[in-house]
């Protein structure tokens, strides 16, 4: 029992310094990409989301590169399908829950319409990436290890649209960097310097959250696989999320929703390729499951964002996709 509460207590302390720490690192950030004059939009899918997507690709790394079980490697295939999906429901529904708790509205301005039609750029790519990384999932040939280079192709073709695209109006002031706040403009060496070692706290942090919900998978009966797609990207995608709790809070909810795409766009090819690389890459009953809801959330998501159809509770909704995923998982779980 002590063990148990020892689990816990990690578990919720972990959690914490990472909502502190991305306090430090969102604000970092925001200063390197004006000081890289980046723009705010690439700041928000490239620089932050980049960084923030660092815990859950080494998760699926580590457990398909140096696993050296079958577990370990359904860890790491699962860890690649459950952060798309966490992404797609938990993050944009925390997104949504946040704007309604704070009362902030989705003012539907020209502005707000050009970010929500890039946005659904993002989505709709995100789908086609995604649609090949299923369809690779069903079929076994001898040279399917070499696409995985087509997937980090497409994260770079992504980078490179994103870097040299329209930036749009900045949202809302920087506020002072936490490591000079009495400086109008600090200085770009302490701006970096803030944000990799606010990474590197998230990085430790997140590691130390994802191996208590390990230890915890035993003790609740879960299989590694159905722990990597039910819980895991919980873990690993909080960054992320805490991310947008920030951004959101501040007024900032178009940087909080391309900091979401971006990660999106980082969880369809790297981790891909990396199971490409190191795993059959072939996809069972929970992981074809797993890509159906975050099909059908994504989707949904497409077409509101090339609409101008976002609303707050639009946003809060994309969180019962998650539920309805649990539901299914678990009863699949049940009837093997």
């Amino acid at each position: 029992m002590s063990s148990l509460w020892l689990t816990i207590g990690l578990l919720l302390g972990s959690a914490i310094i990472i909502y502190l720490s991305c306090e430090f690192f969102v604000n970092g950030v925001e200063w390197v990409g004006r000081k890289a004059a980046v723009g705010q939009k690439a700041t928000g899918t490239i620089l932050a989301a980049f960084g923030t997507a660092l815990p859950e690709s080494v998760v699926t790394f580590v457990a398909v590169a140096f696993g050296g079980t079958a577990a370990s490697k359904e860890l790491g295939v699962g860890a690649a399908l459950g952060g798309p999906l966490a992404l797609s429901t938990i993050a944009y529904a925390t997104v949504g829950i946040v704007l309604i708790a704070s009362g902030q509205h989705l003012v539907k301005t020209p502005q707000l319409r050009d970010d929500f039609r890039r946005l659904s750029r993002d989505q709709g790519w995100f789908l086609a990436i995604f649609a090949v990384k299923i369809a690779l999932g069903v079929v076994l040939f001898a040279a399917k290890p070499w696409l995985g280079i087509a997937f980090l192709a497409a994260y770079a073709l992504y980078v490179r649209q994103e870097m040299t695209g329209p930036s749009g109006d900045e949202e809302g002031e920087l506020e002072p960097l936490k490591f000079q706040p009495r400086a109008a403009v600090p200085s770009t060496l302490m701006a970096a310097t803030q944000t990799l070692i606010a990474l590197i706290v998230i990085f430790v942090a997140s590691r130390v959250f994802v191996a208590q919900l390990e230890h915890l998978g035993p003790v609740l009966g879960l299989r590694p696989q159905l722990l990597a797609l039910l819980l895991s990207p919980i873990a690993t995608e909080l960054p992320e999320t805490m991310n947008a709790i920030i951004w959101v809070r501040q007024g900032k909810h178009r940087l909080a929703l391309a900091n979401i795409s971006g990660a999106m766009m980082i969880q369809a090819t790297v981790p891909t390729a990396l199971g490409l690389f190191f795993t059959p890459w072939l996809l069972d009953s929970s992981l074809l499951l797993a890509a159906g809801v975050t099909a059908a959330a994504v989707g949904i998501l497409f077409l509101s964002f090339r609409r101008g159809m976002i609303s707050r509770k639009l946003l809060a909704a994309m969180g019962l996709f998650y539920i309805l995923f649990a539901v299914l998982l678990v009863g699949l779980h049940f009837t093997r």
